[in-house]
């Protein structure tokens, strides 16, 4: 889990906004390069190679780290890490516990209706998105918790690549879906991302 850039940079007069300058190294997404997914409302989550969940974890520059906390990277500017904490531990781990409930249920009732077993390896190592009523106000809209997978985000097609247009789209996203915002994806890997509360 790597600290996305904001596609522009931010006002260093309200660093809660951004202006209409591209960030240096982001010029590819207004070059038109790479596809726009849908930047999902919630808290990112990931599930390891063995099986085990974590919740994102960011931790003030003189604070301690939690109990079992992996690191992964610290902003140079703000000297906040960004890493990993067991779930059990985590504020989140009664919501991510009601998402794979619902999940596992989900599971059932469709296996229940097919003539075949249902395939439970769905819940594949990465990260995913907790979204649910318990969440960051739900401006996602769901009735129960639940998981996206990132690798699986809804992608969203982007008619014009330019500040203002793309500030309108991002807007009129969040208002019609709750949508956080938009995540560009370069196919060498690159990412951007660019949220509705960017503007203010």
């Amino acid at each position: 889990m790597r600290k996305i850039p904001t596609l522009f940079r931010r006002d260093p007069e309200d660093r809660a906004r951004v202006t209409a300058e591209v960030n240096p190294g982001c010029e590819w997404v207004l070059a038109g390069e790479g596809v726009a997914t849908r930047k999902y409302d919630g808290t990112c989550v990931r599930l390891d190679e063995s099986g085990a969940w974590w919740a994102r974890r960011e931790v003030k520059p003189g604070k301690a780290a939690p109990a079992g906390y992996l690191p992964v990277e610290t902003d140079p500017v703000t000297g906040k890490t960004m890493g990993w904490e067991p779930m059990a531990q985590s504020p989140f781990a009664k919501f991510h516990a009601e998402a794979l409930q619902f999940h596992a249920e989900a599971l059932d009732a469709l296996e229940s209706h097919a003539e075949a077993p249902a395939d439970r390896s769905d819940l594949v190592p990465g990260t995913y998105e907790l979204v649910g009523p318990k969440l960051n106000g739900n401006p996602e809209r769901r009735t129960t918790h639940g998981l996206v997978r990132h690798a699986e985000a809804e992608v969203l097609p982007v008619p014009q690549r330019e500040h203002a247009a793309l500030r309108d789209f991002v807007l009129a996203l969040a208002a019609e879906s709750g949508a956080e915002g938009l995540v560009f994806h370069h196919p060498d890997g690159r990412m951007a991302k660019l949220k509705a509360r960017d503007f203010g």
